[in-house]
C-alpha cells in the first residue's frame, strides 16, 4: 500500500464520521432506534443484506470455495432455505409483531407470556451478539494487519471507534444509510476481484481449463448430516436452515429492528421479498470469485506460497495486495472495513435498543430526555465492550467463529418456537413457554456434547420441535392461564400475497436447480 491507498481509506473514514453528524438530531426512541419509521423497502433491503454480506463472507467464503481443503460450491446450500424463510416471516411472524408497535422484539414475549421470558431471551441475545461481534472485529483486524503496514491494535481501534461515533450520533438512520453505502462498496469490491482474477489468469478460457472440478459439486441428497463429517446435505441445509433463518431474521433484534423501522407493513413485506431474491445471486458471485482466485493460486506458485497453509482466509487480502494497482487496493481495503463496520454498527444499535427497552424502560415510564440519554449511554457501553472484547479474542478466534455458529444454533430453534407459540398457539402459557424454551436448549446442548455426529444445522429444527412439544405438555400440566389479547393475535394480520408467495417458491426451486447444475455450467 502507498499514500494513494491510505488517502482513500482516510477519506472513507472522514465521510462516515460526517454521516453520524448528519443524522444526529434524534428526538425520541422512535427516531433513534427506528429511524422515525420512515424507511422505504430499498434502503432497508440493502441494509439487511449488508449485514449478511459481512467481512467473513467477503474473505472466508471465497477461501472455502476456492482453496480450503474439503471446500467448494456446496457453500451455496446455505442459501436454499432463505426464500422459504422470507415467505414464512412475511405471512406469519412479522405482521403481528409489527402491529404491536414495539421497539424490542422481546417485548412481544412479555405481552404474551411473562417478564421472565422477555428478559431471559433478551439477555441471551445481548451476550451472544456482543461476543460474536468482537470476534468478527478481531478476525477482520487480523486479516487486514497481514496485508497492511499498521499494527493490529490500530486496526481494531479504527474499525471500532469510527463505527461507534457515527452509530452513537446518528442512531438507526446512520446505521441504515451507512449500510447502503457499505453494501455498494463491498459489492463493487467483489466485482473488481472477480474481473481482476480472470484477467490475471489470462481470460475465462484459462480459468475453465484449470478449474478444480471437484470443487463444483454443490448439492448432495445422500448426506443427511447424521454422521461425523457428513455435512452440507440438501435436507439438513434446507430444514435446519429454514428454522435458523426464520429465527435470525424474525427474532434477532439486530435484524428485526430494521423491519420495525419500515414506514408500513407493505414496506416490510417488500423488504423481505427483496432479501429473499437477492441473497443467492450475491452469494453465487462471491463464490465464483473464490473459484477464480483459488484457481489462480493453484496455477501460480508464487501466489500460493504467499498464502500461509494454516491461514487460507488470507487468500483474498493477499490477492488484493499483490495483484491490484494502488488506489484500487485502497478501495478494496475500504470494502473490508465496510463489511466489518456494517456488522458492528448493527450490533451497537440493536444491543442498546434491547438493553434500554428490556431492562430500563420495560414499563414505558422513562421521560423522553432520560430515555435518549440512556440510549446513547447504552450505545457507548456496547461499542466499548465489543472493541475491548476484540483484544481478548486472541488466537482462539478461528475456533470461536465455529463455536459461535453452533451457539447460535443451540438457541435459534427454541427461540423461534417460543415466538410461534406466542403468536399462534393460545394454549401455551408462561410457565409452559419457559419450560419448553429451557428444554429445547438443553436438548441441543446434549446433542453438541454427546452426539457430535449430528450436524449442527439440525439443532435449529430439533430445538424448535422439542420446545413446542414440551411447552404444550407443560402448559397442560400447569394451572396458569395463558394470556389472551386480541392485539397479539395473528388472525387480523394473516394475509397471503399469492403473487409474492409464488415468486419466492419458484425462486427456491430455481436456486436448487441452478446449484445442482453448477458442474454443467463450467
Amino acid at each position: 500500500m502507498n499514500y494513494i491507498d491510505y488517502l482513500v481509506i482516510v477519506s472513507y473514514i472522514i465521510g462516515f464520521l460526517f454521516l453520524g453528524r448528519l443524522f444526529k438530531d434524534n428526538k425520541n426512541s422512535e427516531d433513534y432506534f427506528l429511524g422515525g419509521k420512515s424507511f422505504g423497502w430499498f434502503p432497508l433491503s440493502l441494509s439487511t443484506i449488508a449485514t449478511q454480506l459481512s467481512a467473513i463472507s467477503f474473505i472466508s467464503a471465497p477461501a472455502f470455495v476456492g482453496l480450503k481443503q474439503g471446500g467448494g460450491m456446496m457453500w451455496l446450500t446455505y442459501e436454499f432455505a432463505v426464500p422459504l424463510a422470507m415467505l414464512f416471516l412475511m405471512v406469519f411472524l412479522i405482521p403481528p409483531m409489527y402491529k404491536a408497535g414495539i421497539v424490542s422484539v422481546y417485548a412481544y414475549l412479555e405481552k404474551r407470556f411473562s417478564t421472565s421470558t422477555r428478559i431471559l431471551v433478551s439477555a441471551v441475545f445481548q451476550i451472544s451478539r456482543a461476543f460474536a461481534t468482537s470476534v468478527m472485529i478481531y478476525t477482520v483486524a487480523l486479516i487486514l494487519t497481514s496485508v497492511m503496514d499498521i499494527p493490529m491494535w490500530q486496526t481494531i481501534v479504527i474499525i471500532g471507534v469510527v463505527t461507534l461515533i457515527y452509530s452513537y450520533q446518528g442512531g438507526m438512520k446512520a446505521v441504515v444509510y451507512g449500510d447502503m453505502i457499505q453494501m455498494i462498496i463491498l459489492f463493487l469490491g467483489i466485482i473488481i476481484c472477480l474481473v481482476a482474477g480472470i484477467y490475471s489468469l489470462g481470460g475465462w478460457a484459462e480459468f475453465m481449463e484449470n478449474i478444480d472440478r471437484s470443487r463444483l459439486e454443490a448439492v448432495s441428497f445422500d448426506s443427511m448430516g447424521l454422521e461425523k463429517g457428513d455435512e452440507f446435505g440438501f435436507w439438513p441445509m434446507l430444514i435446519g436452515g429454514f428454522f435458523l433463518y426464520v429465527s435470525y431474521y424474525g427474532t434477532d433484534q439486530s435484524q428485526v429492528q430494521r423491519l420495525f423501522s419500515a414506514k408500513d407493513l407493505g414496506t416490510v413485506k417488500k423488504t423481505l421479498m427483496f432479501n429473499g431474491l437477492l441473497r443467492f445471486p450475491i452469494t453465487f458471485i462471491y463464490c465464483l470469485m473464490g473459484l477464480v482466485i483459488g484457481t489462480l493460486a493453484m496455477t501460480q506458485s508464487s501466489f500460493l506460497d504467499a498464502i500461509p497453509s494454516d491461514k487460507p482466509d488470507l487468500m483474498i487480502p493477499i490477492f488484493i495486495r499483490d495483484y491490484l494497482p494502488h488506489g484500487v487496493i485502497g478501495i478494496l481495503m475500504v470494502a473490508i472495513f465496510s463489511a466489518a463496520m456494517s456488522s458492528l454498527s448493527s450490533a451497537i444499535n440493536s444491543l442498546s435498543a434491547a438493553s434500554v427497552e428490556d431492562f430500563f424502560n420495560r414499563k414505558k415510564e422513562l421521560p423522553n430526555e432520560k430515555y435518549m440519554a440512556y440510549s446513547k449511554y447504552a450505545a457507548l457501553f456496547w461499542g466499548i465492550v465489543c472493541i475491548v472484547l476484540a483484544f481478548f479474542t486472541g488466537d482462539i478466534a478461528k475456533t470461536v467463529i465455529e463455536a459461535i455458529n453452533k451457539v447460535g444454533s443451540v438457541f435459534y430453534g427454541p427461540i423461534i418456537a417460543t415466538f410461534i407459540a406466542a403468536i399462534a398457539i393460545k394454549k401455551v402459557n408462561a410457565p409452559g413457554a419457559n419450560i419448553g424454551l429451557l428444554s429445547g436448549v438443553l436438548v441441543n446442548v446434549y446433542l453438541w456434547l454427546f452426539v457430535p455426529e449430528v450436524f449442527w444445522f439440525w439443532w435449529n429444527a430439533v430445538g424448535a420441535v422439542v420446545t413446542l412439544v414440551v411447552g404444550l405438555l407443560a402448559s397442560y400440566l400447569t394451572s396458569a392461564e395463558a394470556k389472551t389479547d386480541k392485539t397479539l393475535s395473528i388472525s387480523d394480520t394473516l394475509e397471503i400475497d399469492k403473487k409474492k408467495a409464488l415468486v419466492l417458491v419458484a425462486f427456491f426451486v430455481l436456486i436448487v436447480i441452478v446449484s445442482m447444475n453448477v458442474p454443467n455450467l463450467f
